[in-house]
């Protein structure tokens, strides 16, 4: 018989590099011992097991009932806020092609 050992909610894995930080998406994913005594993390998307036994409805079950949000916090949210705030002088390349465009007409 299959047993769900654990459920772990999605969340961002930070990897620090020399550039900055890369933000790396980990699905929530359930942890089952199957038939063939195999510990093996599923996912929505992955949920077969290497012995070949397909725990489709095992999965979807338990994700839904485990289901906590649908938003994930983004780890980089407050940092992007600082600079946000430290550049609010700053326009989108759309605001700026706009300002150009009726400048192009007022000269007209």
């Amino acid at each position: 018989m299959t047993t769900v050992i654990e459920f772990v909610e999605g969340y961002y894995e930070v990897e620090h590099t020399s550039y900055g930080h890369a933000y790396i998406w980990r699905p929530e994913h359930v942890v089952v011992e199957c038939d063939c005594g195999e510990r093996v993390a599923l996912t929505a998307s992955e949920t077969v097991c290497s012995c070949g036994v397909d725990h489709v409805a095992l999965v979807r079950e338990e994700l839904v009932s485990w289901k906590i949000s649908d938003e994930a916090t983004h780890p980089w949210e407050a940092e992007y806020q600082e600079w946000r705030r430290k550049n609010e002088y700053l326009f989108s390349e759309e605001t700026y092609q706009l300002e150009l465009n009726d400048d192009d007409v007022a000269e007209r």
